[in-house]
């Protein structure tokens, strides 16, 4: 068991660091506030190689491991969970995916320019009526030969309208179930494309929530990504990758709102002391940072893992679970901690708190997360 960073993976996650402080941190409340998506800051993360962090340098990426990817996510969360979303994304679910199963054309096509981080991309699963459900696609894929027509809707779609890429989830052949499902790359202006208006969510505010729908969209063979009906098989892979970056997303909101808990305490003064040397706040801080250090443990183990070719669904799902049920005590107690101050915007608590919600959501609910791992205990 190792538990030191690489000299290169301290670099990356001081670089991550610098970062959020220096480029996130600024207009992050007026990001939230007014839901807008962090386009320069993004943009400023793909020229750093954070877009495309695990692929190979022969598609565009900067080829470093899972450790590396934990690292920057819960750097970059503890500041702003909308800018470190999109990371997420582009690269869990949307380069991984097209590394490891698309073809080298699409690659070529596709991949290089993520990673790179010149456009970000989308991964589209979820529907109206498929959520934690994700077999019961709507969405259909009809074979027309050399193309397939899509029709149906998508929601939920992280980076929906600022993406230019987009892996979409379709059904060719419903009496096949989820073995008649496809993994199709579309993209962005296609005709019959039309993007719907942005969620007004709760949290992650600056993140880019649409619904996308498909009326008779004519999209190529050569997007299939691998053998016909393989797009099920597809899309759970890549959100197996996709668990260890929403874990590391939840534990870098714990962590970010620990610190400041942690500040504010021992600046905070109350009868007379600081209310850091109240032992009700001492022991508030001894459990956030009991579980935060346990939840940053099951992240780093799951990217361990993944990093040597092991099996990670378990760990992964275990990650995701327990780091975002601490995300979401961590939180509510850095507000109580802050007090009145808490649950104004401009101590940043408050914000973290909303963020934290959704990590216990997306990329599998915490309930799909307990059948993952009672599975893997029963088996």
């Amino acid at each position: 068991m190792q538990f030191e960073f690489t000299e290169e993976q301290l670099m990356i996650r001081q670089a991550a660091r610098d970062f959020a402080q220096t480029e996130l941190k600024p207009g992050v409340i007026e990001r939230d506030e007014h839901q807008k998506f962090p386009a320069e800051q993004i943009k400023k993360l793909g020229e750093l190689g954070f877009l495309g962090m695990m692929v190979s340098p022969q598609y565009g990426g900067s080829g470093m491991d899972a450790i590396s990817y934990v690292l920057v996510m819960e750097e970059l969360s503890k500041v702003d969970a909308s800018a470190s979303v999109v990371v997420s994304v582009n690269n869990s679910l949307v380069c991984y995916g097209l590394e490891k199963y698309g073809s080298e054309a699409q690659k070529q096509k596709y991949l290089v320019p993520l990673a790179k981080g010149e456009v970000i991309g989308a991964f589209c699963l979820s529907e109206p009526e498929a959520g934690s459900d994700a077999t019961s696609q709507r969405t259909t894929a009809i074979d027309m030969g050399d193309y397939y027509l899509v029709n149906g809707t998508k929601n939920w779609i992280t980076n929906g309208n600022s993406a230019s890429t987009y892996i979409v989830m379709a059904q060719t052949d419903a009496s096949k179930k989820h073995h008649g499902i496809n993994a199709l790359i579309m993209e962005k202006g296609m005709e019959g494309f039309t993007i719907g208006p942005k969620e007004n969510k709760m949290g992650i505010r600056g993140s880019d929530t649409h619904s996308l729908m498909f009326t008779d969209v004519k999209v190529p063979k050569e997007n299939r990504i691998g053998d016909e009906g393989f797009g099920f098989k597809f899309a759970m892979s890549t959100l197996e990758g996709g668990r260890i970056g929403i874990a590391a997303q939840a534990l870098g909101i714990a962590s970010g709102a620990y610190e400041l808990a942690v500040q504010y305490a021992k600046e905070r003064k109350a009868f007379g002391k600081t209310i850091a040397d109240l032992q009700a706040i001492q022991f508030k801080l001894a459990d956030m940072a009991t579980e935060i250090e346990a939840a940053r443990l099951l992240c780093l183990k799951a990217a361990w893992l993944k990093d040597h070719g092991k099996s990670y669904t378990q760990a992964g799902s275990m990650a995701k679970l327990f780091a975002s049920e601490v995300a979401m005590r961590t939180t509510v107690e850095a507000v109580q901690i802050h007090g009145g101050y808490g649950f104004v915007k401009e101590y940043h608590v408050e914000r973290l708190m909303r963020d934290a919600k959704i990590t216990q959501i997306y990329e599998g609910t915490s309930e799909i997360q307990r059948i993952v791992i009672s599975r893997g205990v029963l088996k």
